[in-house]
């Protein structure tokens, strides 16, 4: 009997372990910097600068809010991509990998600075020398997005625009 009470407590204590435990474990993509990019979630009509429907994009949150999926499916060609975008604790940077319905692929890497999210690809070398992809979503007042995305060059100076959309909540 006195057998079965001392089992009896030591599984209650197991339990109580096991409750604090469970309790104080909190999900590390709730803190603050992951909720940065957060502004770019949700369900998008994405409009040219002359007001002209270009896209629609679906950005959601997903993974206990450690990652962004984006979706996008262009209303002016057959043009359909994925990214997913997350936070990098060790090295304290945002990181997009996208890939379309081509095969293009696109790697970048930022940082959440003036309410600005901006993130660059490392340098691409062609025919015309050296350049990095950048691209940068602002929110506005609002409500909207804006997304400008760019060739850089190695002086730091705009050598392209490729695109520039304006995101409103659909």
């Amino acid at each position: 009997m006195k057998l079965l009470k001392i089992f009896s407590l030591y599984v209650c204590f197991l339990f109580s372990l096991y409750g604090v435990s469970q309790k104080s474990t909190k999900n590390p993509c709730d803190a603050e910097v992951y909720a940065q990019f957060n502004f770019w979630a949700g369900s998008w009509n994405v409009y040219n600068t002359d007001d002209k429907l270009i896209g629609t994009n679906r950005v959601v949150k997903l993974q206990n809010n450690c990652l962004l999926q984006e979706n996008w499916e262009s209303k002016t060609s057959a043009s359909k991509g994925t990214s997913y975008n997350y936070y990098n604790r060790p090295d304290k940077t945002w990181n997009q990998i996208w890939v379309d319905n081509s095969g293009y692929s696109l790697r970048l890497k930022g940082v959440f600075i003036d309410g600005k999210m901006v993130l660059k690809s490392d340098p691409v070398k062609n025919k015309n020398g050296t350049y990095y992809h950048q691209i940068t979503w602002s929110k506005k007042k609002d409500g909207s997005v804006h997304q400008i995305w760019t060739h850089i060059g190695t002086d730091g100076n705009i050598v392209k625009e490729l695109f520039r959309g304006i995101y409103k909540k659909k």
